[in-house]
């Protein structure tokens, strides 16, 4: 399969691009800065999700070398945690255009694509943020909800084209996102566990895993919250 993996220069997109290059897929791969990840089966485009013209080269690219993807892995994001009258207007916006519109236009522009795949998928991140609303995470939630509805409707619009589209909402995991964390809010989170423990790289491998695999053809416009969050 070839996978295309945004943001994984490090957290988990690096660590599904590592898991799938050991598989002997081909893995695409972007971030806003250079990579060191080498592997024959590896590509890596700078891009910022954020802006439309990069994602549009990177489209390019891939249609000239691969002609096609299989699977879509919208992993980009960037948080904001601050109370909601202390947020700039700036950050919010930044949030949305990363997190929303980059998602947006990633499934829309590889989408169109994705159907010469004939057996597509597509995976968007959201947040367990969103279903608890946590105070101080308006806006980061906000963008994940957007992502959910985006990821429900799209999966009615694709069925057509034989491409599913799911999304998947990790508990607390340790990455770079929520390094800035006080832990205390972080025990409070995993409190709302059925599950009480951080999540693990491997626990978003495994449903990925099952997101994509042919027997989940008839699998689509599901978010799937980890550790028991409902």
């Amino acid at each position: 399969m070839i996978i295309l993996i945004t943001g994984n220069r490090k957290g988990i997109g690096r660590y599904l691009s590592e898991y799938y290059l050991e598989k002997d897929h081909i893995v695409l791969g972007c971030s806003r800065s250079e990579s060191d990840l080498q592997n024959k089966n590896y590509r890596h485009y700078l891009v910022d999700v954020s802006k439309e013209e990069d994602i549009n080269k990177m489209l390019f690219a891939v249609k000239k070398e691969f002609g096609r993807i299989d699977v879509l892995i919208n992993n980009a994001g960037i948080a904001s945690m601050n109370h909601f009258l202390l947020t700039p207007t700036n950050t919010a916006r930044k949030v949305m255009e990363t997190n929303y519109f980059g998602t947006l236009v990633m499934c829309r522009e590889f989408g169109r694509l994705m159907r010469k795949s004939n057996n597509g998928r597509i995976i968007n991140f959201t947040t367990v943020a969103k279903p608890l609303k946590i105070p101080g995470e308006l806006i980061y939630a906000a963008s994940k909800a957007a992502i959910e509805t985006l990821t429900q409707i799209l999966a009615k619009e694709l069925a057509q084209y034989k491409i599913t589209v799911n999304a998947i909402g990790p508990t607390p995991i340790k990455t770079d996102l929520i390094k800035g964390v006080p832990i205390e809010k972080l025990s409070n989170l995993i409190e709302y566990q059925a599950i009480k423990r951080f999540g693990k790289k491997e626990d978003i491998a495994n449903v990925v895993d099952f997101f994509i695999k042919p027997e989940s053809n008839f699998v689509t416009g599901q978010i799937i919250y980890l550790g028991g969050i409902s």
